[in-house]
């Protein structure tokens, strides 16, 4: 069985697309032309790929099958031509990069420092939560990605660059500011705001509660870190944030920290990539100034 990689490319475009007309106008081509190939295609492997659905089309099961795999080949495809691209200029090209949402309050003053010396490389930056970011590396759909926390997993390169503490913040007014040091257990009395479930925050606040028998009363789920700290800020509850975040809030006196040194909250960021991927030459560029510390520049 002999299958045309182009046969695959329109296949993955009628897939994506839900026409042969569209398909063929993303692919530049006519759509006559989409219908021959994916004709051939079919009498190739012996098993019907498509059929006709009102004025789309809509992939057989062993159409899902071809469709799935033509994606994964159009993207390996299309890091192949980014990597070639590359090697032909460090300072061209597109880097891509995916990040914890917290990891956002410090990465584009690392982009921006990176596009200073390649002004040529255009930055793709995800933002999602960490069981996202992970999703994202096993799609092969990053470069590079940031989170707090890595997954025991052999395919992935972890490696640590960044200290990442986190601290519980509470509302100036609120009844355990003042005190040298707030156990666990003070703690726990109150209510908390939470970052969805998904988020390394989390999972790294409800591992130190339990680690001294406890557990958090849950006042608010939010998904982002922006809205945790107005929540912390109109008194909905406590909660465990990154000390990266709010440098603002704790200049204007918004919101404070409670000292809790029985609590398990320091954390390192970890880049992380795919061990069995080639890194393009841009790639490693922005991995060799994330590992060194911004002094030593």
């Amino acid at each position: 069985m002999r299958i045309d990689l182009r046969q695959l490319e329109m296949m993955d475009a009628v897939a994506q697309l839900g026409t042969l007309t569209r398909a063929a106008d993303a692919l530049h081509v006519t759509q006559p032309a989409i219908s021959s190939q994916i004709r051939k295609l079919e009498e190739q492997v012996g098993l019907p790929l498509i059929e006709r659905e009102g004025r789309g089309v809509r992939l057989t099961e062993s159409g899902e099958c071809v469709a799935h795999h033509a994606k994964r080949i159009s993207q390996i495809l299309e890091d192949l031509r980014g990597d070639l691209r590359q090697f032909k200029s460090v300072d061209k090209g597109v880097l891509r990069v995916a990040v914890v949402s917290t990891a956002n309050y410090f990465i584009t003053e690392d982009i921006a420092r990176f596009r200073t010396t390649h002004p040529g490389v255009e930055i793709n930056l995800r933002v999602a939560n960490r069981d996202e970011i992970l999703e994202i590396l096993a799609a092969n759909e990053t470069d590079l990605a940031i989170t707090g926390q890595p997954p025991d997993d052999a395919d992935l390169v972890a490696r640590p660059f960044k200290e990442n503490p986190l601290v519980v913040i509470a509302p100036p007014d609120h009844p355990l500011i003042g005190r040298v040091s707030v156990g666990p257990r003070d703690l726990a009395q109150f209510p908390f705001v939470v970052r969805e479930h998904g988020s390394g925050t989390r999972r790294v606040m409800e591992r130190a509660f339990l680690e001294h028998g406890l557990e958090c009363g849950v006042a608010c789920v939010l998904s982002s870190n922006e809205a945790v700290k107005q929540a912390v800020q109109a008194g909905l509850g406590l909660a465990v944030i990154s000390r990266q975040t709010i440098d603002l809030e704790l200049e204007t006196g918004r919101l404070m920290t409670l000292q809790s040194e029985q609590l398990a909250l320091e954390r390192q960021w970890f880049l992380l990539y795919r061990s069995y991927r080639r890194l393009s030459p841009t790639a490693l560029k922005f991995r060799d100034q994330l590992m060194v510390p911004k002094a030593e520049n």
